[in-house]
């Protein structure tokens, strides 16, 4: 039953294949925890902790332990290596980049008239997510081809075999220039008039696929927290996530068989897609000590409504087979199909909730901090990534597309625990840091294996409010990629194992 109805629904959406699909939520949703380089050594937990700028962005409660104010900045570089496995061939690939931490200023202040004596505001950026990666695989397949999604598409729309199939705006950018290059077209079987990929039944294809992505999401919040008799703090924190990212992909699929006379000999699709837009969200929470040495921490997040638009470009080039064993070429760019300029997809996405809690233990708790020998933190957290909901921004828009994609959605995806545990331990003027994390998978298919694993390490050094801290992330994560999506059988997919390493460094000060 469920995998039929991701066939439906996958049929749905094909006509809008250029414009938003399901796996454009996730890549919004499904996001690590970044901060300053003492927070990610630390494994990012920061629920319950609080005394550090990140907090903006985790449990705004955190900032109600500032007594003094600081200003930090916090840049990394980022070393990504992508392993790929796809149809039992392996390739790799690789992408390094710059990062920012949570950088910024806070604010304490005290006031001595009220129950709420004591507080921080907070003003910080953050780059919560980098999409800098480069995808690449190969392999050999006889199962399916590419093309098969375009006939699928041409054969449900029971359209006329002609010219006007190029101006039928009801079908998708890639089927009709599937119909233009003759990658698609009828066939005659048993007496039945079908419609056929070109490559279908021949037999070995050479597939390759290359996705470049550059980009990230930079967050821009404020904050404000308040302490009552250091035993309760309370907080809450507006971001603006600026969403800017741009994804290459570039696939081929080529006759593998050697036979010259089958009517096929390659193709090639290029794929040029930006996301650019804004969003709004809001972060609350509570931390609460019962004793001196304990805190407990509890946020909720909002989800972000972004206000997005997108771009999409293509082209493609496809060789067939005439009788004489000569390869025909043609080429068609998606200008020609829907003319110029690039059309403009103006859509709303609303990202699911989270909810966060938290512990942490501190070793010598006293009001100076200077004076406490180290803690040990962890934090829980809970997301749907199910609850990712797509909305048209149009006036009078259609909202019937956007639907059959958050119906999609709540089929591939579901909910996940995230989880991050750290400890510090204090010599002085120096710190010794560790941590790990793991985000869990958001696939619903049990047989899609994702997940995000970091350890970390660092040192930290704090003297008459000067301080510095170093650290190193290394990073294992998992996932999968499709080249195309099939409704009348499995899809073919290729597994994805990174290895990355984040080198942070903060520097701040007191005043």
């Amino acid at each position: 039953m469920k995998n039929s109805l991701l066939c439906l629904l996958c049929l749905c959406i094909a006509g809008y294949a250029q414009a938003q699909i399901p796996e454009d939520a996730l890549r919004l949703t499904w996001l690590q925890q970044n901060g300053t380089a003492r927070n990610q050594a630390i494994g990012g937990a920061m629920g319950s902790l609080g005394g550090d700028i990140t907090a903006t962005f985790v449990n705004p409660a955190g900032l109600g332990f500032y007594k003094t104010s600081e200003v930090v900045l916090s840049p990394g570089y980022n070393f990504l290596k992508n392993k790929s496995n796809f149809r039992e061939t392996s390739t790799s690939d690789n992408k390094n980049s710059f990062n920012l931490g949570t950088s910024g200023a806070v604010f304490g202040f005290s006031n001595r008239y009220s129950r709420w004596n004591s507080g921080a505001f907070s003003i910080a950026v953050n780059r919560t997510a980098n999409f800098n990666s480069n995808v690449f695989y190969k392999g050999v397949n006889n199962y399916s081809s590419y093309s098969e999604q375009y006939a699928e598409e041409l054969a449900s729309a029971r359209v006329e075999w002609n010219d006007n199939i190029i101006s039928n705006n009801a079908l998708s950018i890639g089927s009709r220039m599937a119909y233009y290059t003759y990658l698609v077209d009828t066939a005659t079987r048993n007496g039945n008039k079908l419609v056929v990929g070109a490559p279908e039944g021949i037999g070995n294809l050479n597939q390759q696929n290359l996705v470049q992505t550059t980009g990230g999401i930079t967050e821009i919040a404020i904050g404000l927290a308040e302490s009552t008799n250091d035993k309760f703090y309370i907080g809450g924190s507006l971001g603006l996530p600026i969403v800017n990212m741009e994804r290459r992909i570039s696939y081929t699929e080529k006759d593998a068989t050697g036979n010259v006379r089958n009517g096929f000999d390659y193709s090639v699709l290029n794929e040029t897609y930006t996301t650019k837009g804004v969003g709004l969200n809001a972060k609350f929470g509570l931390i609460f000590k019962p004793v001196h040495s304990l805190r407990i921490g509890l946020a909720i997040h909002t989800p972000t409504l972004y206000g997005l638009k997108d771009t999409y470009s293509s082209s493609m080039t496809t060789a067939v087979e005439n009788p004489t064993a000569r390869p025909d070429t043609f080429t068609v760019s998606s200008s020609t199909i829907v003319g110029n300029p690039i059309p403009l997809y103006n859509y709303n996405l609303v990202s699911p909730w989270k909810f966060l809690l938290s512990g942490s233990y501190v070793f010598g708790e006293v009001e100076d901090v200077t004076k406490q020998k180290g803690f040990i933190t962890a934090d829980v957290e809970y997301i749907s990534y199910k609850g990712s909901n797509y909305q048209s921004a149009d006036e009078n828009g259609d909202n019937s597309y956007y639907d059959d994609i958050n119906r999609t959605i709540d089929v591939l995806y579901k909910g996940a625990f995230n989880a991050r545990v750290g400890g510090e331990l204090k010599f002085k003027t120096l710190m010794v840091r560790g941590g790990f994390n793991y985000y869990g998978n958001p696939y619903a298919d049990s047989e899609l294996k994702a997940s995000r694993i970091n350890l970390s390490g660092g040192l930290g050094y704090r003297n008459k409010g000067f301080f510095v801290d170093l650290t190193y992330v290394y990073g294992i994560q998992k996932d999968v990629n499709f080249p195309y999506r099939l409704a009348d059988k499995a899809n073919t997919y290729a597994s994805v194992k990174g290895t990355n390493g984040t080198a942070l460094l903060t520097v701040g000060t007191k005043f």
